[in-house]
């Protein structure tokens, strides 16, 4: 018989980590990242908890992760350590040692549960070029007036069709403010999105106020999310996942 690996002992801390994508690194794929990542752990020296089994990998556990090509102000991760350390000095030694647009913005310990449970909606801006405010407003008012509105995305699993009006909680288009040195016309959709299965994103949005009205047909778009985290139903804002591991801390 196989000799059995040695079993690891558990983590006897749980930290929760903010990170943002930006710039060029929002074009970094999740398995990129995670490599990244684990690499950065290691330059930093942090003492992390390892599974058991023939193959053991450190302790991380990711939540929520962006489509690749959107920036993101809001990603989320959990890791396991084998001894106790302070978040703030946790959260410098892994930021130096990540490459800049992978930025560690905010460390706090676990009180438990599900970190995914807590992920509950996302809020995004979607920059639209070569549109109008008045004309994403109209096909907005017309999307948000149709009960189903069904989109087709490629997936693992092949072409999947599904209804991209439910997901979404609120959605608003405004003007493009001074800081977008864009050429042409743009405007600006934020929208709050209740997360699923399948995810609705920000392009499956675009793709619906297509189908509704053609607006923003074959414009380019940017897509950054602001805020993930739990629902509230009674006014559809999103809340931070983090603030109860705060609380708790303190």
């Amino acid at each position: 018989m196989r000799e059995q690996p040695e079993q690891q002992a558990p983590p006897v801390q749980r930290l929760r980590i903010r990170y943002a994508k930006r710039g060029r690194l929002r074009f970094t794929s999740h398995r990129d990242f995670s490599r990244a990542f684990e690499r950065a752990v290691f330059r930093a020296g942090i003492p992390m908890a390892y599974s058991s089994g023939f193959n053991p990998h450190p302790r991380i556990s990711y939540a929520g992760a962006s489509p690749t090509g959107a920036a993101s102000e809001a990603e989320f991760l959990e890791i396991g350590l084998a001894d106790v350390q302070d978040p703030a000095a946790v959260a410098a030694a892994l930021d130096s040692s990540l490459p800049d647009g992978l930025d560690v913005l905010e460390v706090v310990v676990s009180a438990g549960g599900s970190l995914a449970d807590r992920l509950g909606a996302s809020e995004w801006e979607i920059t639209v070029q070569d549109v109008t405010v008045e004309e994403l407003a109209a096909g907005v008012e017309r999307l948000l007036a149709t009960e189903e509105v069904m989109v087709e995305r490629m997936t693992k699993k092949g072409l999947r069709t599904f209804d991209a009006r439910a997901a979404i909680v609120s959605l608003d288009a405004r003007a493009c403010d001074t800081k977008h040195d864009l050429q042409g016309s743009c405007a600006i959709l934020r929208v709050v999105l209740r997360h699923g299965t399948p995810s609705v994103r920000p392009d499956d949005v675009l793709a619906a106020l297509r189908e509704i009205s053609g607006t923003g047909s074959g414009s380019a778009a940017l897509a950054q999310r602001l805020a993930q985290g739990p629902l509230d139903p009674a006014n559809g804002t999103v809340g931070d996942p983090l603030a109860p591991d705060r609380d708790a801390a303190g």
